[in-house]
């Protein structure tokens, strides 16, 4: 599967490449801080595409790209949205995470990210909006990450 985190989605080509691919089975987690013009959910288009928003205290701006690739997991890091503005008029940058441990750790913070209850919005087919969990009393993402950082030997 794929797992994809940007601030937005709006690009008419890189939408239909993801409903493509979602059409001939390939799962989609798409995590958009932002403005998202793709729908998740929609039968024959894009049932294998979720999208979820994170808000957190933190304006977050990392682009990250993550791919199952048949158990040999990549993943990259850039500064590109998928927006028309990014792809085509701006200079943008994508690069492999090549180390295996700085890759295990995107990976894993990737999913981390993904699972988040706290802080966490899910797209529905129409375009609006739900709260994952209102009521979790679980640490959300961020403070999660704080956390781990603070425990690292300096």
């Amino acid at each position: 599967g794929v797992l994809i985190k940007v601030n937005g989605i709006t690009d008419g080509r890189a939408i239909r490449a993801v409903y493509n691919a979602a059409r001939e089975g390939l799962r989609f987690r798409l995590l958009v801080r932002g403005i998202c013009s793709l729908r998740p959910g929609v039968p024959g288009l894009s049932e294998s595409v979720q999208v979820r928003s994170v808000i957190g205290r933190f304006l977050e701006h990392g682009r990250v790209f993550t791919f199952a690739n048949g158990g040999s997991p990549e993943a990259y890091l850039g500064s590109a949205d998928l927006m028309g503005r990014n792809l085509y008029r701006r200079v943008e940058c994508v690069v492999p995470v090549r180390d295996p441990q700085a890759r295990k750790e995107v990976l894993e913070v990737m999913e981390m990210t993904w699972q988040d209850r706290r802080q966490s919005w899910e797209l529905n087919r129409d375009g609006s909006w739900s709260r994952i969990d209102r009521q979790c009393s679980e640490q959300g993402i961020q403070e999660l990450l704080i956390a781990r950082a603070r425990a690292r030997p300096m």
